[in-house]
């Protein structure tokens, strides 16, 4: 190595392994004997191989790295015992960073088995997947606390939200019961919990559900037919979970939504948060994972105070769009005070010192419950700024059949969108409301209407001096504008975006014409798809 280039000698030599070592062999700390046939416990770790030396912890930084090496004693699984009827293999999962299977108890209900590390090969391209790279990706695993899952059930629990409740296990080196997937599991610490998807799996804490889905099914559903909303104040609550604790990772694919009937007969579908593996992440502790952090927003530290919100949220602002467009402010801050209350120092205490293994809770126990403390003293501020990034610009969406919007230029501080069934029952107009929401042009710059299929309306009035852009994208039916709205000392605050055959455009001086003779140049997504 040329010694004028000392700074990179000491980052390949604090991150230097080849793809066949990297990993330990085995979770347990005695791993060269074997373990006792009617073993139920063993001495294990959940990561000795992210122990670093000076330069490694310098550059790459501490992180969790002493919670991975820690021993601990888990339970060995046991197939037979391990929930009531005993668990049978389903099938092989497919995800990207872990080892994951679904196994099935003998009531049919599905559980979710994954492994606690993670290995980010497969999310690599291929040029990256050898050498400094990829072992400087494997290593910020260590920034995730490994027991961290464990810790969240009793504080979900406490702010009123349906939750997984996770168990960890040490799968035994000559496990056979997991079929094909027994070799893959082998030695490894693993994560068993209950999965919210598919009507079996309706109880516990969505027991009375009329059904179980996926993001991708339930806003397929949302964006047909008027009949179905998304639960926007307990998704709310959810977020600000989120945010308390540091998971920035909360992308579609860790949503689960449970159906209720409502008594007019549409359905609400309420949110069930899955997957709590990025919880109290600690990242930009070294000078390289620092520089990252700068590079890479969403990589937040968890600490006694709020670090960027919009990279805390960036991985959910798709659902995030879609499931916030009716909240408004007030609901944002009370939801903040509700979970001030709710989660007291007993429930956070007992929560942290439960979840964690009592060694890991030496190590790490007190530092995280005066993170919670702090964090909970500050979240009403964190929440204002929350909603003030979600209020920048709101996507508020039809369905595929046909819709009025009503846009109402009240006054400088209050815009009102209304959203109706047609045709709209003129005897109880409200029947046929299905959404509305006041925005303050002081929080919203943009209001985006999406009318999507149907044969939509759009109506346009009032006379004002400041309010939210209302940007209108019909959608491929055929379509009405009319504004007759004005917006003093300011012009073209009403936006139309369709093709300019089969609609009709009653513009008025707010009206600025974005038609063009080809399709939409503005496309809406549903489902995260790209499309």
């Amino acid at each position: 190595m040329n010694p004028r280039y000392p700074f990179a000698f000491l980052l390949l030599t604090a991150a230097s392994c080849s793809r066949d070592t990297y990993f330990q062999p085995d979770a347990r700390v005695d791993f060269a004997s074997p373990l006792p046939a009617n073993a139920d416990s063993a001495r294990v770790t959940a990561g000795r191989h992210y122990r670093r030396g000076p330069s490694g912890r310098f550059f790459l930084g501490p992180h969790y790295r002493r919670a991975w090496a820690e021993p601990v004693t888990l339970p060995v699984l046991n197939l037979q015992t391990a929930v009531p009827g005993g668990l049978k293999f389903g099938k092989i999962g497919g995800g990207f960073q872990t080892i994951s299977m679904t196994v099935v108890g003998a009531d049919g209900r599905s559980y979710a088995l994954r492994s606690i590390d993670k290995d980010p090969y497969r999310t690599l391209p291929k040029v990256l997947r050898q050498g400094f790279i990829l072992t400087t990706v494997r290593d910020a695993t260590s920034a995730g606390m490994p027991y961290g899952a464990f810790v969240v059930p009793l504080l979900a629990e406490a702010a009123g939200l349906p939750h997984t409740t996770p168990r960890a296990f040490y799968v035994r080196a000559d496990e056979t019961g997991l079929e094909e997937a027994s070799e893959r599991f082998r030695g490894k610490i693993v994560l068993l919990e209950e999965k919210f998807e598919g009507k079996q799996n309706i109880a516990g804490p969505v027991a009375g559900a009329l059904d179980l889905e996926e993001t991708e099914d339930v806003l397929e559903d949302r964006y047909a037919a008027p009949g179905h909303r998304l639960d926007g104040e307990a998704y709310v609550r959810a977020r600000l979970l989120d945010l308390w604790l540091g998971d920035w990772d909360r992308h579609e694919g860790q949503w689960s939504w449970a159906a209720y009937a409502q008594p007019d007969g549409r359905t609400l579908w309420k949110p069930v948060p899955q997957d709590r593996d990025q919880v109290f992440f600690r990242f930009d502790d070294g000078a390289l994972s620092w520089l990252v952090s700068k590079l890479a927003g969403k990589f937040r530290t968890f600490r006694p105070h709020y670090e960027s919100i919009e990279g805390y949220t960036r991985n959910a602002s798709f659902v995030d769009e879609r499931a916030l467009a009716a909240v408004p402010h007030a609901t944002y801050l009370r939801t903040a005070h509700e979970l001030q209350l709710r989660l007291t120092d007993t429930v956070i205490e007992q929560a942290v010192r439960q979840g964690l293994p009592k060694e890991v809770y030496q190590l790490e126990g007190p530092r995280m419950i005066a993170t919670l403390k702090a964090r909970r003293a500050a979240l009403p501020q964190a929440t204002e700024e929350f909603y003030r990034l979600k209020a920048r610009e709101v996507l508020v969406a039809g369905t595929d059949a046909a819709e009025r919007f009503v846009v109402e230029r009240l006054n400088d501080t209050a815009t009102v969108v209304s959203v109706y069934t047609l045709p709209v029952r003129k005897k109880a107009p409200a029947a046929s409301l299905v959404y509305q929401r006041s925005f303050n042009p002081a929080h919203t710059h943009t209001v985006r209407l999406h009318g999507l299929g149907g044969k939509d309306e759009f109506l346009v009035s009032g006379q004002v001096r400041r309010s939210p852009f209302v940007e209108v994208y019909g959608g491929p039916g055929e379509d009405l504008l009319q504004d007759s709205s004005r917006v003093a000392g300011l012009r073209k605050r009403t936006r139309f975006f369709d093709t300019r055959r089969n609609n009709v455009l009653e513009p008025g001086p707010e009206t600025k014409d974005r038609t063009a003779h080809s399709v939409l140049s503005h496309a809406f997504d549903r489902d995260g798809s790209g499309r």
